[in-house]
């Protein structure tokens, strides 16, 4: 598997060489010219960091988003992180935890991975939920990004004006190659984004199955409010009419 670790002979080249990689999982897919901006490179520099990157598999060039075509010139290229790229900064103990919940499956069934599961994220929804709280509802997703991050997820928070409320993208899930065997680690994950955000979340994309990032999309607390309301009152109406029909 290609190494972003330095070597003696080249630690500069390689340190470098990582810190594009490791942009290009936060923030790809994205341009040459994005990513000499970020890291300080010139045009010329950044080539040869992704030509190196490319020729050990690291990322792969895609197609230019539709949104972001620029007049009639040549369309840009797009640098992702491929499987292998990811691997690169995966933990070491991908195998083992496999393993182990396989042993467990096997036991105690699958009602046994998802309790772990549940359980496993619950220290994470302990420590994110003052600081989430603490926001404005608006703010929140924002701020659950933020905490996220910090823990190696590599998340943001973007606006999803055409369905309606935010979307919750992570561009690194440190347990994906586990995930993509036992789900039950992304539904309690989704679960806890529902509870800590007090909305209906909905996980649209996983990098477990093979997608780019991790994408959730979180509902509109105001629609998810207006519905509520009017289930409520709908409920009332119900039990008006019935008290009028027993008189």
């Amino acid at each position: 598997m290609p190494s972003l670790a330095g070597t003696a002979d080249g630690h500069g080249e390689r340190s470098t060489r990582a810190r594009v990689a490791r942009l290009i999982l936060e923030h790809g897919p994205i341009t040459a010219s994005a990513l000499g901006e970020r890291v300080g490179l010139t045009p010329a520099a950044v080539r040869r960091h992704l030509d190196a990157l490319l020729a050990e598999g690291m990322i792969e060039v895609r197609r230019v988003r539709p949104q972001a075509r620029r007049g009639r010139g040549r369309p840009a290229k797009w640098f992702a992180i491929t499987d292998a790229g990811r691997s690169a900064f995966v933990h070491a103990y991908d195998d083992l935890a496999t393993a182990a919940l396989r042993f467990l499956a096997e036991k105690a069934g699958g009602a046994a991975v998802s309790e772990f599961a549940r359980r496993q994220i619950a220290d994470l929804e302990r420590r994110y939920r003052p600081v989430v709280r603490a926001a404005p509802p608006h703010q929140r997703v924002r701020v659950l990004a933020e905490a996220l991050s910090a823990d190696g997820y590599a998340a943001a928070a973007v606006s999803a004006p055409r369905a309606g409320g935010q979307q919750l993208c992570q561009h690194h899930c440190p347990v994906a190659h586990v995930a993509a065997e036992f789900p039950q680690l992304c539904e309690a994950e989704t679960e806890a984004f529902s509870r800590l955000l007090d909305t209906p979340v909905q996980r649209l994309a996983t990098i477990a199955h093979g997608d780019g990032i991790c994408t959730t999309h979180v509902s509109p607390r105001d629609l998810s409010a207006g519905t509520d309301g009017a289930s409520q009152a709908r409920r009332d109406n119900d039990d008006e009419e019935s008290g009028r029909a027993s008189l």
